[in-house]
């Protein structure tokens, strides 16, 4: 089944812990500390992948998270980083907040953003030798990765969109034109879900046409299965108005219209070519809508193949050529209003002989037992927070 929306968590790796490790080899006296530091955690990394078409395989996996970083060992070896976790999502994708704000839109194939950083790795104790201390009996902690709650929202890419009333066609005539194999029967609301088709010129371009189920009035109000997919039609650069030859194409095309407009979001200012279908049940059909945003209109017939090879044909002249934008090479993501900046760490929290020690302001208690339930502390641990110590609990 098409799946256009799926909510996830996601959690980045933790950062490894530093290591406490003093050198003790023979011959080689008062080695001095040698703890090495912990490594990264990893990211999760959201990435647009034009194989894709909807967001079915996050539906059975709803909780993400990313590798954490090793720690440190002793002779100052570094732990390694751990390894992202790489989502691959269709092109189209949107990703929003829990309370509903938009992070990024991958509109372009190769687009990418990290959705949750990893902890910094924490540093060993030969990291905190000075003059004044020797040896320090103590190394960081790394910090627990990023972890939030995600929505995303597929909007799909297309270069032309069909609408219309249900029963009008519009299943027949992606398949007439192009790759696409969509459901056609004699009754309504045959098409459930969007389908994409590949149309093929003569000289190798190809345009991409959706095909959303069928509207009816009050489909902008949830009426229906309009609602639902309206959000399709938003990137397509033209809209292809279906409409049945034989039952009053104008008032048709007003009804479909309206809803357009209702929804909003520009799809009432789109150019749109109106195709008069079932020309063999109505050989010469009126319609006498006057409207700037009708580039063309066509009468043809699905059923029969007239006036088909016209339409395929001047479909590519009439779809206007997506405009070229220029991207920096740093440029991932095509649309990026809020992105969860990583958190410059104002205190520090330390392993110690005795438990954990915290340097610096003391932070949130919810942000601090997050930090200790992340290093492996237990109920009962000691924990010295500006000279006064307490048990967790």
């Amino acid at each position: 089944m098409f799946s256009d929306r799926v909510s996830i968590h996601v959690q980045a790796g933790k950062g490894g812990d530093g290591g406490i490790s003093f050198r003790r080899e023979k011959y080689v006296p008062k080695g001095g500390p040698d703890g090495g530091d912990g490594g990264d955690g990893g990211d999760v990394v959201l990435l647009a992948d034009p194989s894709l078409r909807d967001l079915s395989a996050l539906q059975r996996r709803r909780w993400i998270k990313a590798q954490r970083g090793e720690n440190g060992k002793g002779a100052r070896k570094h732990g390694a980083s751990g390894d992202d976790t790489e989502l691959h999502v269709p092109v189209g994708t949107q990703v929003f907040t829990g309370v509903g704000d938009l992070i990024a839109d991958l509109a372009h194939p190769g687009a990418r953003v990290v959705l949750a950083a990893g902890g910094r790795g924490g540093r060993g104790n030969a990291r905190f030798v000075s003059s004044t201390r020797q040896v320090p009996r103590f190394a960081e902690v790394g910090p627990p990765g990023e972890e939030h709650d995600v929505e995303l929202h597929l909007k799909l890419l297309a270069d032309a969109a069909l609408v219309g009333l249900p029963n009008a066609g519009k299943s027949s005539l992606l398949r007439r034109i192009s790759n696409a194999t969509p459901k056609v029967a004699d009754y309504p609301f045959t098409t459930l879900e969007p389908v994409l088709g590949t149309v093929e010129s003569p000289d190798g371009r190809q345009l991409v046409v959706a095909d959303v189920p069928g509207l009816i009035e009050g489909a902008s109000e949830g009426i229906g299965l309009g609602h639902e997919f309206l959000a399709h039609l938003e990137r397509a650069r033209t809209l292809v108005h279906m409409i049945d030859a034989s039952h009053d194409p104008g008032a048709q095309w007003q009804t479909i219209d309206a809803e357009l407009g209702a929804y909003g979001a520009g799809l009432d200012e789109r150019p749109q070519i109106v195709v008069l279908n079932k020309a063999d049940l109505e050989p010469d059909p009126v319609f006498d809508v006057d409207d700037p945003r009708i580039v063309a209109v066509f009468r043809l017939s699905c059923a029969t193949g007239e006036g088909l090879e016209e339409f395929r044909r001047r479909l590519f002249t009439l779809v206007p050529e997506p405009e070229q934008e220029e991207r920096g090479e740093d440029e991932l993501a095509d649309f990026l209003v809020y992105r969860p900046k990583s958190k410059t760490r104002q205190w520090r929290l330390l392993r110690t002989d005795d438990g954990f020690r915290v340097l610096g302001p003391p932070p949130p208690e919810e942000e601090l037992e997050r930090a200790l339930r992340a290093a492996g502390a237990k109920d009962g641990a000691t924990v010295e927070i500006g000279g006064d110590a307490f048990e967790l609990a």
